[in-house]
């Protein structure tokens, strides 16, 4: 018959004490690897997006004439003259603003004159008597000393580049002294005056 060994005190003193490492160790083993699957995931915490500030669309407009800063200004799209205008530091004292659209939208690049004069407007007789005076042989006469470029280019073979080019001579040399001067200013031949002499007046 097998027989059961026996041990001595010591022996099962060291049993005993490998049995309860063993259990220690596996409980430690467990609860660790618990501890493991449940602990949360710690969050990760993204850096918060910046708006980007919006940018309303401008427009440029150059307010002139009669005001405290005449000058050009900067304003929001969608602005109307009587924006602009007290942009401007307002209307000088007893300006009126009353042949000025105030709730015109004003567009980029618009120019606003306050307090410009009045054109008086001319009865039918004196235009009737200024453009009898003005022509002569079914021709305009142009007079080349005070001409605007829109009355010079009246003149045969004048555009609107030759007409500045005459504006930007008197400027520079004064009045004309004789109408053969206005060709060297227009840069035009002998035959081309000589069309058009004749309705030339200093």
């Amino acid at each position: 018959m097998f027989q059961r060994p026996e041990f001595t005190d010591v022996q099962k003193r060291a049993i005993y004490i490998v049995l309860a490492s063993s259990i220690a160790i596996g409980s430690l083993f467990v609860t660790l690897s618990q501890g493991k699957a449940s602990a949360p995931k710690p969050m990760v915490s993204l850096p918060p997006i910046e708006a980007k500030p919006s940018v309303s669309p401008s427009l440029v407009v150059d307010v002139a004439g009669k005001v405290l800063h005449p000058g050009v200004y900067t304003l929001p799209q969608g602005s109307r003259a009587i924006d602009a205008i007290k942009a401007a530091g307002g209307q000088l004292k007893g300006i009126a603003l009353t042949d000025i659209n105030l709730a015109e939208i004003v567009s980029d690049g618009q120019q606003i004159v306050v307090g410009a004069p009045k054109m008086a407007a001319s009865s039918s007789k004196s235009k009737s008597a200024g453009l009898a005076k003005n022509v002569k042989n079914g021709k305009t006469l142009v007079h080349i000393n005070t001409a605007t470029e829109s009355q010079l280019q009246v003149l045969k073979g004048i555009g609107p580049v030759s007409a500045q080019k005459i504006i930007a001579y008197r400027k520079v040399n004064g009045k004309f002294l004789t109408v053969s001067d206005f060709k060297k200013a227009a840069g035009m031949g002998a035959a081309r005056f000589n069309a058009i002499q004749a309705q030339l007046r200093l």
